[in-house]
């Protein structure tokens, strides 16, 4: 069973089939217990369009052995690259950080979903799907039973693994849910942006528009790109009721070589809106359970790190069952691994966040000023990839990975 731990196979529930439940599936079976995923839709699917695989993800994806069938449908990104008015405000790219082949990934979400579903259907572990989780509650010997929203109950399992998401029912409310969220849609890429790297234009901290390669998604033949538009969430209803013409005005006059992007755009539920929250539940470990990814800690995109946090808490809980030598002290074990970069980042992306995504004037006028032209010049230059790319704080050493 590896690092000399817990011997006996044990009956562990992963709730939710999404990057976090599956990696934990996976890591789990692989160790010699037996995993069953419930989920809640009768197909399970991704939601969303494209996200950036950082180093500390594709460490995971590494162990599991899947690093390949994802790069080879991802768009290697070098860069990170955003102007406002025509001045640079962020410039980042991966070199700076003189570890060779250093990157990231851009990948629509259906490709990372794919290349852990097929694992997990390889490895034949049991998916329960249509099953919508209600809560849970305590049984004997320290096992938690699993209550489904039809008035059902699972049997006991000795662990069960929570990776439902930011809005879990199985844990309390927490944190809060943040004002501005974003329009996404995945494109037919076209010329005019550069294919290595993510590229964003800002009006002030309210308006923001970027592009990211993302590879070809299952089923697509072509290279694609995922546009996001950032938008208040209260002012959706508004923007569909203004139609597309205007809003694509817009865009157009914030940067014009969006237009063959917008060409494609033809129904305004081409764009799907995405909400995010902050938050970060006080106690990742309950008596029999451990929540994983979203449903522990979540924040908006701003640093690109939710799918790789995700995997990393997979990984930890898995290494740390290992150690352990009964549950309870594996799941302390894996928090334990995880909680100083999950607290790190969530701290960071809370004092970003703003810089991008608010209603602020002061704020992007220091940005645009001070910051951007900082970000160009050691050791910014040095901070802010090690920042993008996951690695601020170690995280990787405490779970035996590498970059």
């Amino acid at each position: 069973m590896g690092d000399g731990g817990i011997i006996r196979p044990l009956n562990i529930a992963v709730a939710g089939c999404g990057p976090a439940g599956l990696a934990a599936a996976l890591l789990l079976a692989r160790d010699g217990h037996r995993v069953a995923i419930f989920e809640r839709f009768d197909a399970p699917a991704p939601i969303g369009s494209g996200l950036m695989i950082q180093p500390t993800g594709l460490a995971v994806l590494r162990a599991l052995g899947l690093d390949d069938p994802l790069v080879g449908r991802s768009a290697r990104i070098d860069r990170l690259f955003g102007t406002a008015s025509g001045r640079v405000v962020l410039d980042v790219g991966y070199a700076t950080l003189a570890q060779r082949g250093l990157c990231g990934f851009g990948v629509h979400r259906a490709t990372l979903f794919a290349v852990l579903h097929d694992a997990v259907m390889a490895a034949a572990i049991a998916l329960e799907t249509g099953r919508a989780i209600a809560g849970s509650d305590e049984a004997s010997g320290n096992r938690r039973c699993l209550v489904f929203a039809d008035g059902t109950r699972s049997s006991p399992f000795d662990l069960v693994v929570d990776a439902l998401g930011t809005r879990t029912p199985l844990a309390p409310p927490c944190g809060r849910g943040l004002g501005y969220g974003a329009l996404w849609a995945s494109l037919d890429r076209v010329d005019g942006f550069a294919p290595d790297a993510l590229e964003q234009r800002y009006r002030r901290a309210s308006t923001m528009a970027g592009v990211l390669p993302i590879g070809r998604p299952p089923g697509v033949a072509g290279e694609q790109a995922a546009f996001f538009w950032s938008i208040r969430a209260d002012r959706v209803d508004a923007w569909r009721a203004a139609g597309l013409d205007a809003w694509k005005d817009d865009v157009r006059a914030l940067w014009p070589a969006t237009a063959p992007l917008l060409d494609q755009i033809d129904d305004p539920d081409r764009l799907v809106f995405a909400r995010y929250a902050h938050r970060t539940l006080p106690r990742p470990v309950e008596t029999g359970m451990i929540h994983i990814g979203d449903a522990w800690h979540s924040a908006s995109p701003q640093l690109g790190q939710g799918a790789n946090m995700a995997l990393l808490d997979a990984f930890a809980l898995a290494r740390g069952l290992r150690m352990g030598a009964d549950v309870a002290s594996g799941l302390v074990a894996a928090v334990a691994m995880r909680r100083r970069h999950v607290g790190l980042y969530q701290a960071l992306t809370a004092l970003f966040t703003p810089v991008y995504q608010s209603d602020s004037r002061i704020l992007p006028f220091v940005r645009d000023r001070l910051v951007g032209p900082l970000s160009g010049l050691w050791p910014a230059n040095r901070i802010q990839a090690a920042m993008v790319s996951g690695l601020i704080g170690g995280p990787l050493p405490p779970l035996g990975l590498t970059a």
